[in-house]
């Protein structure tokens, strides 16, 4: 595939300081407050380098599987009729999504990181004799190519098929940038070649950095690198893999908050550097169904937010309910002020894939304990009691439950968790009620798929 992403890319370089400067402007929270370094088009020194990897675009991902999910509805036809062309047709499914567009940005953002990251990686070739300070040196590459593996999974997950042993060797997934230059022609790779390369990626960051998570949660580490390789391997069902990143991640960092400790009424009641965050990253587009708060005539799933008691403090801590029209609205969660989705790396999706690694293994004591630690921080203090369970399928049954309660509005995980769970025969279809019509996402549906915008794939004809 010849990369049309190049011309979306070409001119990064001659504005990248008006991009840091405008977006950096915009932003409240202080780790995100720094200043660009005119030195920047032209790095020379590591701390020129870790500001590129400083760029906001670094780490954030796409929108679009919030508004494909089915965590939230839009209760009235004319308030879907009021949305962008492309919020309608990806809300519906439409086999045309996009509407016509042409360049969607959820496909170029994560591309203009793997820029970044490809520079970084490349530029930083030329420091090795400088005698510069090693561990320093080692924690910047550590995290470009983290930033690589992280734009990379979020395309490959978004825009290829799921993963499956047997398939991936054959079919098509995203083109792979390894190198900043534009001019570069890129076919698609398979899938299998997309995961070989992230986790070859994610590898290398993990032998290269610091372990300590800092106040810069922006910056990649050690915790949230593991964290990221648990997620990708239980995205591929690799549950034994998953597991064993998962216990390298908590061995590191393991801290929960304790919900009783958060309010209840607060619009943002997370700090950006919460304790569970070990990485911090949002959406990149801002599709006014997606933004938390959204004033968009929206509802969080009515089946979802009843799976909540009144002793569970998530309730409240993560919806507001209208008591006019009985609309329930997500409130800022771990991006704190920012009303844009958190799509980080935290503690608590850690844990649940432990449990979930375990009910997999059929350790139910196991998994019971780390539910516990879990849940235990999430309702009222001394309302909580541990459900028991005897057989594997009750343990899973809970863990794949409570997944969909904690991870709710996070870094689109529920349509990841489609994806994979109908590969293990879960059979989840997906239906939408708009006036007199009702549409149907059917499981193995190849619309569980976006496809590569046009601008891009008129140039592989001969590779579909």
């Amino acid at each position: 595939m010849m990369m049309n992403i190049n011309k979306y890319i070409t001119s990064i370089g001659a504005f990248l300081l008006l991009f840091m400067s405008l977006y950096i402007t915009a932003c409240k929270d202080s780790f995100l407050d720094v200043k660009p370094s005119t030195d920047i088009v032209s790095p020379k020194t590591l701390d020129d380098f870790q500001q590129m990897l400083d760029y906001p675009r670094i780490n954030q991902t796409s929108a679009l599987p919030f508004l494909a999910s089915d965590e939230y509805s839009i209760p009235e036809e004319k308030d879907w009729l009021a949305q962008s062309n492309l919020e309608r047709n990806v809300y519906i499914w439409s086999d045309d999504r996009y509407g016509g567009q042409t360049s969607i940005e959820d496909f170029n953002y994560p591309y203009e990181g793997i820029f970044y990251a490809n520079s970084v990686i490349s530029g930083m070739e030329n420091l090795k004799e400088t005698g510069s300070d090693r561990k320093k040196y080692n924690h910047i590459l550590g995290q470009a190519y983290f930033a690589r593996a992280f734009a990379c999974f979020d395309l490959v997950k978004n825009f290829a098929a799921p993963y499956d042993a047997v398939s991936t060797g054959k079919e098509l997934g995203i083109p792979l940038k390894r190198s900043p230059n534009i001019d570069q022609v890129v076919e698609r790779s398979t899938i299998q070649e997309n995961y070989d390369q992230i986790l070859s990626d994610l590898n290398r960051a993990t032998s290269l950095l610091d372990a300590l998570i800092t106040a810069n949660r922006n910056r990649a580490n050690k915790p949230s690198a593991y964290a990221l390789a648990a997620r990708i391997y239980l995205s591929m069902r690799d549950y034994e893999s998953a597991e064993k990143y998962a216990d390298s991640c908590l061995v590191l960092y393991d801290k929960l908050i304790d919900y009783n400790t958060v309010s209840l009424t607060a619009a943002a009641p997370f700090t950006l550097g919460n304790e569970e965050s070990m990485l911090y990253s949002t959406v990149g587009r801002n599709y006014s169904l997606v933004l938390y708060a959204s004033t968009q005539n929206m509802s969080i799933d009515t089946d979802l937010y009843n799976l909540y008691t009144d002793n569970d403090l998530r309730k409240f801590i993560f919806f507001s309910k209208n008591a006019a029209n009985g609309l329930i609205k997500t409130k800022r969660g771990y991006s704190g002020s920012s009303r844009f989705p958190y799509s980080g790396l935290a503690t608590d999706e850690i844990y649940l894939i432990k449990a979930e690694c375990a009910a997999r293994k059929n350790e139910l004591y196991t998994c019971k304990d780390y539910l516990f630690k879990l849940l235990s921080k999430r309702y009222k203090t001394g309302t909580f009691t541990m459900d028991n369970f005897s057989t594997q399928d009750e343990a899973l049954k809970k863990v794949l439950t409570e997944r969909r309660k904690e991870l709710v509005w996070r870094a689109g995980l529920r349509w990841d968790d489609i994806r994979r769970l109908n590969k293990e025969d879960a059979n989840i279809s997906l239906t939408r009620r708009l006036g007199n019509r009702t549409y149907l996402l059917e499981i193995g549906s190849p619309r569980f798929t976006f496809p590569i915008p046009t601008n891009e794939s008129i140039f592989y004809t001969n590779n579909k």
